[in-house]
């Protein structure tokens, strides 16, 4: 009962957030969601006996959200259609990262496992830092389309897969990981996937149109040159490729865990366990969408 009341709860925010919320507002509910991920992130790498540098992690993973949101009073980056680009703030820090965390690893006193401590900080920056934060960039004008899709395909795909392996799940995925997962279950999740890209590539021009009217915009001008068709492979592709992410991305944080000897990466969220736990496919799957999206205008049926 727990756990279907905080999805109760969580699901019409998260809708709210991304159909209706300004962009300065969606960036700072990254920015805390960033901060939360993280922390449990981190409390895992410290169970597996390693000794992150926590607070220069979370300063690093929001430090490109708040140049972002710095940079959007003085400009016109709050327009509908063209937002500001969190990805090239990201381009600038991401080359630096080796020498943001090397430095305060000369000071530390114990330097055993200082290789390491480096590592697990620079990949949490990585894995939940840049993941999350390109959600910013599907927020707004025709890319909120694979923001919606992303969703959509990751809760699809999750709900297939439960039924499918409860009643039909005879041959284990990664036993080892996780033993309640089956192959079975894995493709009807795949296939969640691709039909749910259907019908979101299908409602395209209607979905922008509604989140442009719920801010008050025109949705006029989305024609041929602006919104162009996305073709049948590419499609089925972007749901395969998608769903594969995200699969792994559960699985991979069910192998930290494992790794370091824990059940749940949190209790904060009630039958849930923690907030990496919930939005652990996301963290694989938000790169694909983000890159597809990027390569959307090519994609022309």
């Amino acid at each position: 009962m727990k756990r279907i009341l905080t999805a109760v709860v969580l699901i019409p925010v998260v809708l709210l957030l991304v159909f209706k919320a300004p962009l300065w507002l969606f960036a700072l509910g990254v920015a805390g969601l960033i901060i939360l991920t993280l922390r449990e992130y981190l409390d895992i790498v410290e169970a597996a006996g390693i000794k992150p540098f926590r607070w220069l992690t979370y300063a690093a993973s929001v430090l490109p959200i708040i140049v972002f949101l710095s940079s959007l009073w003085p400009s016109k980056a709050l327009e509908f259609f063209y937002p500001e680009l969190i990805a090239m703030r990201w381009s600038m820090l991401v080359p630096l990262l080796a020498l943001v965390f090397g430095i305060p690893l000369v000071f530390r006193k114990d330097l055993r496992e200082g290789y390491i401590a480096v590592a697990a900080s620079v990949f949490g920056v990585l894995y939940i830092g840049v993941s999350l934060s390109l959600l910013i960039n599907l927020q707004r004008g025709i890319e909120i389309t694979f923001l919606i899709f992303l969703l959509l395909s990751v809760w699809a795909g999750d709900i297939a897969a439960y039924y499918v392996g409860k009643n039909f799940g005879k041959h284990k995925l990664a036993p080892i990981v996780s033993p309640n997962k089956s192959w079975e279950g894995a493709v009807a999740s795949i296939v969640a996937s691709i039909a749910v890209a259907f019908l979101t590539m299908h409602f395209r021009p209607q979905l922008i149109g509604l989140v442009a009217r719920m801010h008050g915009l025109s949705d006029k001008g989305l024609d041929g040159h602006l919104l162009p068709s996305i073709g049948l492979i590419p499609i089925i592709c972007l749901g395969i490729a998608t769903n594969v992410a995200a699969q792994f991305g559960d699985l991979f944080e069910s192998a930290l865990k494992r790794g370091a000897g824990v059940k749940d990466s949190g209790t904060i969220l009630p039958g849930h366990g923690g907030i990496l736990d919930r939005i652990d496919a996301l963290l694989f799957a938000i790169p694909v969408v983000w890159w597809y999206a990027q390569l959307a205008p090519f994609l022309r049926s």
